[in-house]
């Protein structure tokens, strides 16, 4: 992160919790579902949200990382548990939330979060690489949304938000992504049919879609990020070509206005927007994080 944005991505974080309006954290006394909270946007999000007095439920693929975000939580004096699990499991929806509830009590927030790109042509990618993207996008956010069902439609004044991550990918589509890009989009639509759902009950339901941020998903795939799934090893990140190097900055954001890729932080920070009281009349929206990118 360049120190320019460094700056002002701590800028934003300490205007946020020194909040007059909201002296404990604009999500005191809420308890929030994070899945991909292991590292990246969900680790961000989930370290945001308890310095802003939630209760994080930290929940990754990867039961070491996510205990690692959950141990930075408790340290800093907030509170949080661990879930560790596949959200393609069948049997994970109902015990993620299940453990929720029996730590905390009841559920606020949800982040669907947790995915990854199975990247390959059109032309090459097999059944199988396209049915897991629909599994990880769509799929394991309606269970767990489904498995939640009971502890969110109550009419108890109590605030709820679910927010589901899309990408730019989903909206405009993209080369070798046929089928991260459909699921993507598929995710608009159960976040719009959510929202009128759940709407008379006070649940909020939004999408946030990010563009060019700064994960190992965006990194040069020769970086050698791989993750386990279902036993089958995925590489991760963007190939580079023969270079095998990232093209100079000028090249990469030529068409984004804000001419860089975004931190976790500021990724971290649209999804607060969207669980904070400041958005407490959004529901159904999709909320582009990009840069400026597709305008």
């Amino acid at each position: 992160m360049s120190a320019i944005a460094a700056n002002r991505v701590s800028v934003i974080m300490n205007h946020l919790s020194s909040s007059a309006s909201h002296p404990a954290g604009l999500l005191a006394g809420q308890v929030a579902i994070v899945t991909g909270a292991g590292q990246g946007i969900g680790g961000a999000t989930a370290l945001l949200f308890a310095k802003e007095g939630a209760s994080v439920v930290v929940s990754d693929l990867d039961d070491t990382k996510g205990k690692d975000i959950a141990n930075q939580i408790i340290q800093a004096g907030g509170k949080a548990i661990v879930v560790s699990g596949d959200v393609t499991d069948l049997t994970f929806p109902e015990r993620l939330i299940e453990e929720t509830i029996k730590a905390f009590g009841k559920i606020n927030i949800i982040v669907n979060n947790a995915g990854f790109t199975f990247d390959g042509m059109l032309h090459k990618t097999t059944d199988k690489q396209f049915q897991l993207m629909l599994e990880v996008h769509n799929a394991a956010p309606f269970r767990i949304i489904r498995a939640a069902a009971k502890y969110m439609r109550l009419k108890d004044g109590e605030p709820r938000s679910i927010v589901n991550v899309s990408s730019t990918s989903g909206l405009h589509g993209n080369v070798g992504q046929a089928n991260y890009a459909t699921a993507k989009a598929g995710i608009i639509g159960l976040t719009k049919t959510v929202a009128k759902e759940w709407g008379p009950f006070g649940v909020r339901c939004n999408t946030v879609a990010f563009g060019y941020v700064d994960t190992r998903l965006t990194r040069a795939k020769e970086n050698g990020e791989t993750m386990i799934v279902n036993g089958q090893q995925i590489a991760l990140g963007i190939p580079m070509g023969a270079k095998k190097e990232a093209p100079p900055p000028s090249v990469v954001f030529a068409d984004t206005p804000l001419k860089r890729a975004g931190q976790v932080e500021e990724a971290a920070g649209s999804v607060l927007l969207l669980c904070s009281p400041f958005a407490s009349y959004v529901t159904g929206h999709t909320l582009e994080v990009t840069g400026g990118k597709g305008i």
